[in-house]
């Protein structure tokens, strides 16, 4: 992602009369250890009559000397420069080990060469007494690298930075004792003090160039944010030589060490022959000017600016746009998703990568949530229920949902009265204010269990006292061991049956729980008398919630009728929240369903006795001195309701009862049926994510502004939207951004109104793989989360054909009943044209899965479109599963444009199934659209259909998903290989590869499948290159290329590319894990008349210097550092190349079903060409 900028330094001396200018000394050039890339360098001298001799000084600097025959009236110096402010890790560097400590001592022969930068600095003897004030080094030394940066921060700290005109540099004593510098008096005082500690140090003056940061990375809340524009200007710093590593640049006026900014013109023992511009003129009046401007030439897509405030405008107008079609066309689209984020400070823990659950994933879901609510979500509710329930884990994964009526009415009047258990801030006790009837200090669950039942008008014995069994923990006791354990203190030392039951039976008389019974049905709500045979409500074991362990099988002999699910097609009336009346009831003819009230600690983790080494060691849930135990709360467990007027009447008395007693409490239990007139966010864990299901949004307006709020909320929450690998290479969340289509209620949405446009999409998705696999995260292929239908099961396709041709042939009948033509021999709703939402399901339901059937794992979710199994999957919602989360909002906006354009234009122009078939890829799928060639020119006929159709999407804004899914490696041009005037170059470019799932094998846990991610790809591209004269090669096997399509065809050249597999890793378990790892991955490009490779260059798949990097990047500049060190421009093969050897090994290698690419794996051990 490099940016490079134009530099341009101008200094002026204008004098009053025309004067004779003596010889003139600039050191305007960048420096020959400049570790930036310099791609243009010019310097100007005005007036034009003058000569110049360039030379280098003693150490190394460039210079240019000035001659001026004739007397001048001004002098004019400008210097330009072009460099490629590509991120350079300042401490990527080894030390010898002899130096990795601090203090060391040089080499005899290394000091006397370094001897002019070891001289001591004169006028510093203050420097001295300031250097014994600082902390004393220890026995055994320091890092040599913190050593160094403590020192550099101690200079910065003790200097006050000042803009100073004056010409010189002030001595070290001078800069310590009016503890006020410019830039170069810091650095003259850190390469004094460097000195008294025994290091060579020399001056460097040069340019700094920062940049301002992308708007999206201002808010500071992952470091400093840097200047509000770019600024470059005359610098200077110091720079120390260590063993191993060179000559390190320390910058004291910043406190950073030197990066890809600084770019250094000269560096000497001494300021005096650093200085710029040196000479002098006979005596004179002059007028003294200067400039410096940095102006941004290029910058590669990147996803922290994604888009130019001209393109942004552009599509926010075409957003529109689409907008007023969809509207003109009744299409009555919303749009939700499935957004995921991983923590922004530390998302290198177990929770943001595998584990689904951790202490810090629920602290900053709990934020998030806070402050969605007070956007979305006032006079709402804010729901803390069970989510997920996935095979492997032993408990279903909590969901924290704001809920809140669509059309204003509160559903809860003080959100006070609802606690956070999981803030560290939300402290208030479990107790309130009291009433007459219950005064403050009794137990609050029973008080507010009492309010609630006194204001339904029931009789105080209808509430529940809910108890834990003692015949379980009995149980559970004569399962142990005999004798005493080791941990005697965790456990009951005797026994003797009778003890242990009297403890037992005086611990069960301080209830749990209570419940109050309670259900609805018709006429009206009831409240069911349990007859219990042990008299009371006795508990089933375990950790969870009252509510979730009542007693149902010992209510009543008789099993309740089932209820009916009612339809949620279309919307009630508009809700009016009350105190519901409630009568008394006979259990037998009942739905066993009651309020639940306990004081539970912060829903904190319990350990399970069967889980134990040793059932004693379980902890005590009720134990109050668990210091792991967080606030107690009141929670109110929800019972299940069918109607949302049943779940509002519930929240209402459970309000007004909090409110009378002053009590905020906790809401869980069962959600509420799902019901177009409330709208519902929850944010919910993930393996490595946590995951926000966001309120569906009617059109472009609310998109945008809920998908920008989202990702600015959620940053301010400390949650972020990318991950980077250890060796740099930028990735999304691994969790996913899906998108969700469907209407404001079942019966509006388009895709059970209009089934083609549900085959529509399928086909068109079919035939466009870049539409899977452009915005895909990494794990792709038949066994991923969201495979393709066509992946892995190739009679798919021959079926999906009978089965969208099915569905036309349905829909079109029904069209046909509904206009009174043909109903005659017609069934059902057919014969009425009455709508057939269950059409869809029934007919792509087993087409639409994964590998295994689950038709939830597929790019084309169905699950909640109209499924027969619950009222839960049949809302009218197509879930699209196969995008990966963007980094940015506005890319995110575009991926939903996209999408929203397509389905404008495919309700417009449906596709037919008997004219556009899908297609057989074969092996072509993963060839042809795993490269960033192939997916770009396959977009571009994407794009190119949208504007056939009057959507004016444009192709360059899907560059940055192109960057982001296929970032350049980097590039190497190639003079000596120059046909007919077109430089030859050659570029890297990050493919994607399908990770496989392997067979079963043997864990420590149990039977577990691994997945094989150790074989990777690379797209290799040329331009200029002449086909019958060169060949590139990989490892010395000639790669296979093919031209470009013409999408995606430079303007510069014909381009040609080539795919390269190889193995990266070698880890234990692999689909070939006895074959080693390729890399490094040498490419030359051979001159085939020559036999001689003309240059190329080498990539890396780790460190080249061997850095093991035991955590991921912090930021994405050092992310870039990271992969900018993996790539060697200009490293080739030397010496002659027999190109028969090149020609058979191209042969060997060569592949029907991959023809253009070339696979290492199948290549035997490599010997010289």
């Amino acid at each position: 992602m490099s940016i490079k900028v134009a530099l341009e330094h101008r200094t002026t001396y204008a004098f009053e009369r025309p004067v004779s200018v003596a010889p003139h000394v600039v050191r305007l050039r960048p420096a020959p250890h400049c570790r930036t890339p310099i791609e243009a360098y010019s310097l100007h001298v005005e007036p034009a009559g003058h000569f110049v001799n360039w030379q280098q000084d003693p150490f190394g600097n460039w210079m240019a000397r000035l001659v001026f025959p004739e007397k001048v009236d001004r002098l004019e110096i400008t210097v330009g420069l072009v460099a490629d402010l590509m991120v350079i890790n300042p401490f990527d560097f080894f030390i010898e080990e002899h130096a990795e400590r601090f203090p060391f001592s040089y080499d005899p022969d290394l000091a006397a060469d370094l001897a002019p930068y070891l001289r001591p600095v004169t006028d510093a003897e203050a420097v001295e007494e300031w250097r014994r004030r600082l902390p004393p080094l220890p026995a055994d030394g320091v890092p040599t690298v913190q050593f160094l940066a403590d020192l550099n921060t101690a200079v910065h700290e003790a200097v006050a930075y000042s803009v100073r005109m004056e010409p010189g540099v002030q001595t070290p004593d001078e800069t310590l004792e009016l503890a006020v510098g410019s830039c170069r008096d810091s650095a003259w005082l850190l390469v004094a003090l460097l000195r008294r500690y025994g290091l060579a140090a020399r001056f460097v003056s040069g340019y700094l160039v920062q940049l301002a940061p992308d708007a999206y990375a201002t808010e500071g809340l992952d470091g400093p944010t840097g200047p509000d524009t770019d600024f470059t200007d005359l610098h200077a710093w110091a720079e120390v030589f260590l063993p191993g590593a060179g000559w390190v640049g320390m910058d004291p006026t910043s406190a950073l060490f030197a990066g890809e900014g600084h770019i250094p013109l000269s560096a000497t023992p001494h300021p005096s022959s650093a200085a710029p511009i040196e000479g002098a003129t006979e005596p004179t009046e002059v007028t003294f000017g200067f400039s410096n401007t940095v102006t941004r030439v290029h910058e590669d897509p990147r996803v922290t600016a994604p888009y130019t405030p001209a393109q942004w405008e552009r599509i926010d107008a075409l957003g529109a746009a689409v907008d007023q079609r969809l509207v003109e066309g009744d299409v009555r689209l919303t749009m939700g998703g499935e957004p995921t984020f991983v923590s922004l400070h530390d998302a290198s823990t177990p929770e943001w990568n595998t584990d689904a659950d951790g202490p810090e994933k629920r602290r900053l879901a709990g934020a998030l949530a806070e402050r969605l609510r007070d956007l979305y979500a006032k006079g709402g509710v804010v729901h803390r229920g069970q989510g997920k329930w996935y095979p492997g884990e032993p408990l279903p994964r909590w969901s924290i949902s704001l809920q809140w009526l669509a059309d204003g009415t509160p559903l809860w009047s003080d959100p006070a009265l609802l606690a956070d258990p999981w803030s560290a801030t939300d402290s208030a006790p479990a107790t309130g204010t009291g009433t007459a009837s219950d005064p403050a200090g009794t137990d609050p669950a029973q008080a507010l269990g009492r309010e609630v039942t006194r204001l339904l008008g029931l009789p105080d014995e209808q509430l529940r006292p809910a108890f834990e069994d003692p015949f379980a923990a009995l149980a559970d006791h004569v399962r142990r061991p005999s004798g005493t354990p080791p941990t005697a203190d965790l456990t009951v030392l005797d026994d003797d049956a009778l003890a242990l039951v009297e403890r037992l039976d005086a611990d069960v008389t301080t209830p749990t729980g209570w419940v109050l019974p309670l259900t609805t049905g018709e006429p009206g709500w009831t409240s069911p008398v349990w007859r219990l045979r042990r008299g009371r409500v006795v508990l089933t074991p375990g950790t969870s919630a009252v509510g979730l362990r009542l007693p149902l099988d010992a209510i009543a002999w008789t099993p309740p009728e089932e209820p009916g699910e009612p339809s949620y097609l279309h919307a009630g009336e508009p809700l009016v929240p009350g105190v519901p009346g409630v009568t008394l009831a006979d259990p037998e003819e009942a739905e066993r369903t009651a309020l639940a009230f306990e004081v539970r600690a912060a829903d904190m983790p319990v350990a399970d006795p069967a889980d134990a080494a040793d059932p004693a060691d379980a902890a005590d849930p009720a134990d109050p001195a668990d210091p792991d135990r967080g606030t107690e709360h009141v929670h109110v467990f929800l019972p299940p309701t069918t109607r949302l007027e049943d779940y509002v009447d519930v929240l209402h008395v459970v309000e007004a009862a909090a409110a009378g007693l002053g009590m905020p409490v906790v809401l869980e239990g069962y959600p509420p049926p799902p019901d177009p007139r409330l709208v519902q966010l929850s944010v919910t864990p993930d393996p490595g994510v946590v995951e926000v299901n966001v309120q569906p949004t009617r059109s472009w307006a609310e998109l945008r502004e809920l998908t920008t709020t989202l990702y600015s909320e959620a940053r301010h929450a400390g949650l972020t939207t990318e991950k980077f690998d250890h060796d740099g290479l930028h990735t999304g969340t691994g969790g996913g951004n899906h998108l969700t289509l469907g209407g404001r209620q079942p019966a509006d949405s388009p895709l059970l109104r209009r089934p083609d446009l549900l085959v529509s999409l399928l086909t068109y998705w079919q035939r466009h793989p870049s539409l899977s696999y452009l915005f895909s995260g990494r794990f792709i292929g038949p066994t991923s989360q969201a495979p393709r239908f066509d992946e892995g099961r190739p009679e798919a396709v021959y079926e999906m054909e009978i089965a969208c041709a099915e569905v036309a042939r349905l829909v079109a009948a029904a069209a046909r009943a509904e206009g009174g033509e043909g109903a005659e021999g017609a069934e059902g709703a057919e014969a009425v044209g009455e709508p057939r939402p269950w059409l869809v399901d029934r007919a792509l339901r087993h087409l639409l899965t994964d590998l295994t059937g689950n038709t939830h794992r597929a790019e084309f979710c169905i699950d909640k479109l109209y499924s027969p199994d619950s009222a839960r999957g049949r809302l009218g919602l197509l879930e699209l599963r196969g995008f990966e989360m963007p980094p940015h909002p506005q890319m995110a906006l575009v991926q939903a444009l996209l999408v929203r354009s397509l389905v404008a234009m495919f309700w417009e122009r449906p596709i037919d199934p008997s004219t556009a078939p899908l297609v057989r890829w074969g092996t072509r799928l993963h060839e042809d659209f795993l490269l960033p060639a192939g997916a770009l020119a396959d977009i571009g006929e994407v794009v190119a259909d949208l504007v056939d159709a009057g959507i004016g999407f444009e192709e360059a804004w899907l560059a940055p998903f192109a960057e982001f899914r296929f970032p350049r490696i980097g590039s190497v041009d190639l003079p000596a290989a120059t046909v007919d005037g077109t430089p030859l170059r050659l570029e890297l470019r990050q493919g994607v590869e399908p990770w496989h799932v392997l067979g079963e094998e043997a864990t420590g846990s149990g039977t577990a499948r691994y997945v094989d991610s150790s074989v990777e790809r690379i797209q290799v591209s040329v331009t200029g290159l002449d086909p019958a004269r060169h060949l590139v090669t990989c490892q010395g096997v000639p790669v296979p290329l093919t031209p470009v399509p013409t999408a995606t065809a430079p303007a510069d050249g014909v381009a040609r590319y080539g795919g390269v597999r190889y193995k990266a890793w070698q880890p234990w378990s692999a689909l070939h894990p006895s074959i080693e790892v390729h890399s490094p991955l040498t490419f030359d490009v051979v001159d085939l008349d020559a036999g001689v490779s003309l240059g190329g260059a080498t990539y890396h798949v780790v460190h080249p210097g061997g850095r093991s990097y035991d955590s991921p990047p912090v930021n994405a500049s050092e992310a870039e550092a990271r992969r900018a060190a993996r790539f060697e421009p200009g490293r080739h093969t030397a010496g002659r190349v027999d190109v028969a050897v090149l020609r058979r090994r191209a042969r060997e290698v060569a592949s029907a079903e991959y023809p253009h690419t070339l696979d290492l794996r199948r290549v035997g051990p490599r010997s010289a060409p």
